[in-house]
C-alpha cells in the first residue's frame, strides 16, 4: 500500500520538480548572502563524535567498575541452569548499567539527528 502511494508522490512531485520560477536572480542573490555552512557542519560533526566517544567511555568504565564481565557469566550461568526449571533471575544493577549507557547513545543520537536537521 505505502509503496503504491510513494509512486504516485513521486510521479506527482516530479513534474513540479523539473519546474523553474523566474525570479531575476532573487534566488542566487539570497544563496551568495548565506553564512558558510560548512564550518557549522563540521563543528556539529565534531560535537556528536565527541558525546559518542564520552559515552562509550562512561559506558566501558561502568561495566568494568562493576564488574560487568563477572556479571554477564554469572547471568548466562543462571539462564542455562534454570531456563528448564524456573523463571530467569535478572540482576537490576546489570540492567541498570545497560540501560544507562543506552540512555546516552540515545540522548547523543537525538541530539545528532536535531542538529543535522538545522
Amino acid at each position: 500500500m505505502t509503496d503504491d502511494n510513494d509512486i504516485l508522490l513521486k510521479q506527482f512531485f516530479q513534474k513540479a520538480s523539473q519546474q523553474q520560477i523566474a525570479d531575476n536572480g532573487f534566488t542566487e542573490r539570497v544563496m551568495q548572502h548565506l553564512p558558510e555552512h560548512s564550518l557549522l557542519a563540521a563543528h556539529r560533526r565534531w560535537l556528536t563524535r565527541l558525546w559518542t566517544a564520552f559515552c562509550i567511555v562512561v559506558f566501558a568504565i561502568l561495566f568494568v567498575v562493576f564488574d560487568g564481565w563477572t556479571l554477564l557469566a554469572i547471568q548466562l550461568e543462571v539462564l542455562v541452569r534454570t531456563m528448564a526449571v524456573q523463571t530467569i533471575s535478572i540482576n537490576l544493577l546489570m540492567v541498570a548499567t545497560i540501560l544507562f549507557g543506552l540512555l546516552f547513545v540515545g540522548v547523543g543520537e537525538v541530539i545528532s539527528s536535531e542538529t543535522v536537521r538545522r
